[in-house]
Parts: C-alpha cells; structure tokens; sequence
C-alpha cells in the first residue's frame, strides 16, 4: 500500500492543467503526458508526502489511485507532493501525469478515410 494514495471518500478529484512553470521540467522524455495538479484534503498530508518521498528515494513510482466521475478506478502517477495546513485542516497537492485528452475533433475525416478496413 506504500506505492499509492488512495482517495477513499469524496468527488472525484479535479485536475487543473500546468502549461508553464517548473513543473513542465517534470515532463521530460520521450512521450508527451499532460501535466496537472489537483488538491486534496487529508487527515495527514506530511506523511502522505514523506509517503512519496521514501518511493523517490528507492527509485519507485507511487500513484494517485482514485475514482473517476462514472465511477471506474483509476490512477495517475504522481510527479511531486507538497502538504499545506489551512484553517479548514491539512490540504494536500500533488502534481501528476495524465495521457493527454483525444478528443473526436482532433481526428480529420481524411486520417480515417485513410486508415480504414473495410
């Protein structure tokens, strides 16, 4: 259970694209991901971090696990982690990396002409 983060309770997460800054060094190699942070309340957002930071120091990945609006379990890799305490309690960031949204638009109807079996 060490190589995630669970979100137990509550609405889904809501991710906000990053599209400048330092994080976009996050991105770094040979596939394009879109990169996005989201906050989240915690009971304990610095062992929440210290949990990623013993997952960095060993090399390993640790992943936000979670459910998406219709429900199905996902996950997402997290990048970096940062814990803030607010008045409403402890407030949790990460940063993580998600396959870039394809939408019907992106797609010419010459590209499936073209690619299509029939």
């Amino acid at each position: 259970m060490d190589d995630r983060i669970t979100i137990i309770e509550g609405p889904p997460p809501t991710f906000q694209t990053i599209e400048d800054g330092w994080a976009l060094g996050l991105n770094e190699g040979p596939s394009l991901y879109q990169l996005a942070v989201t906050q989240l309340r915690t009971f304990n957002g610095p062992a929440l971090v210290e949990r990623c930071h013993r997952a960095w120091s060993k090399q390993d990945s640790i992943y936000l696990h979670y459910r998406n609006p219709m429900g199905l379990e996902e996950s997402a890799p997290i990048l970096a982690a940062r814990s803030l305490e607010t008045q409403d309690g402890h407030v949790l960031l990460l940063w993580v990396r998600r396959e870039p949204d394809l939408d019907e638009d992106d797609f010419d109807d010459d590209d499936r002409e073209e690619g299509s079996v029939e």
